[in-house]
């Protein structure tokens, strides 16, 4: 019949090919997961720079109307005619 050291043999390749999967497993489910993370950063930082211009372009349209710029990262902005705006609104 069939000797101990074939069913030693068989056994073993069986429990190693179990845990083997169950690893290899693991692993898989690991970088998934990571990788799933990595795009919903991704997809809040796409969201974030969307929301930003249509601040921004709200804002212009905004300071459009009086001519005076309140956005202090625009090139054009000049905190003077701010201030005197301000000053006439109050």
């Amino acid at each position: 019949m069939v000797s101990q050291t074939l069913n030693v043999a068989r056994y073993t390749a069986l429990f190693t090919g179990i845990f083997y999967g169950f690893y290899h497993r693991r692993t898989l489910q690991a970088a998934h997961d990571a990788q799933k993370v990595q795009h919903a950063v991704h997809e809040r930082e796409q969201l974030i720079a969307q929301a930003k211009e249509a601040w921004k372009k709200k804002q212009a349209s905004k300071s459009s109307d009086d001519g005076v710029i309140t956005d202090p990262e625009d090139p054009r902005f000049d905190l003077e005619k701010l201030l005197v705006k301000w000053e006439n609104a109050a």
